[in-house]
């Protein structure tokens, strides 16, 4: 399927190119959205960005509640979202995708 994708892209950026040589803009809108996807799509075998989150092993967190910013430095980050650990499975984060997890401990 992606090769059929790449097939399509590049027979519609031939297309465009050409309706740039005859008057229209060659830096038009259409043209540069192609470019970028045709150079995404060159690199299919590199990790997608969710390939690279769930690498990143679940953080556990001893409160019921947590607090992602989306990483150590609030700047670069995301807005705040709070995060309930009362389920068992890992708790995600709907912004940046880490997860959290609350270690149970039994107590006899």
């Amino acid at each position: 399927m992606a090769r059929a994708l790449r097939s399509a892209l590049s027979l519609y950026l031939r297309s465009s190119n050409s309706i740039a040589s005859h008057g229209a803009s060659p830096f038009s809108t259409a043209v540069a959205v192609g470019n970028h996807t045709l150079k995404w799509m060159s690199k299919m075998d590199k990790k997608s960005p969710m390939e690279y989150i769930n690498e990143v092993p679940p953080i556990p967190v001893e409160g019921r509640v947590v607090a992602c910013i989306g990483g150590h430095d609030p700047a670069l980050g995301h807005p705040v979202e709070y995060i309930c650990l009362d389920s068992d499975a890992p708790n995600v984060c709907k912004y940046c995708g880490l997860r959290y997890v609350q270690p149970h401990h039994d107590h006899h």
